[in-house]
């Protein structure tokens, strides 16, 4: 062969939770052992979420947002916060199967 066929090997990969899946594809033949490994990221599915804060003008207000770690794998988030007047840290790190409170807070400068 000539190099230029290709065989189609459909793959179909199921998961009830998010995380990263590694495996390993195993081909024989009667003169060649190929091994594939394989790395799925399965994803959660996004949710649309609000924060209404309510404060007196002047006054912060800082609101815990629970992030749960149920993947197999420690998380580290960084943090873009677009709009004036909020701040939080700019990095935070969920370790496997905890869950760490981002604390987003929102310090008016007018009414």
């Amino acid at each position: 062969l000539g190099g230029t066929e290709t065989v189609e090997f459909p793959i179909k990969f199921s998961s009830k939770y998010p995380g990263c899946f590694h495996c390993q594809i195993v081909l024989r033949s009667s003169c060649d052992i190929r091994v594939y490994e394989v790395e799925c990221v399965v994803n959660a599915h996004q949710a649309d979420a609000q924060l209404e804060f309510l404060t007196p003008a002047y006054q912060a207000v800082t609101q815990e947002i629970p992030i749960s770690n149920i993947s197999s794998e420690d998380w580290r988030f960084e943090a873009v916060l677009e709009g004036r007047c909020f701040y939080g840290p700019p990095v935070i790190n969920v370790p496997v199967g905890q869950t760490v409170p981002y604390p987003l807070t929102f310090k008016p400068v007018a009414e």
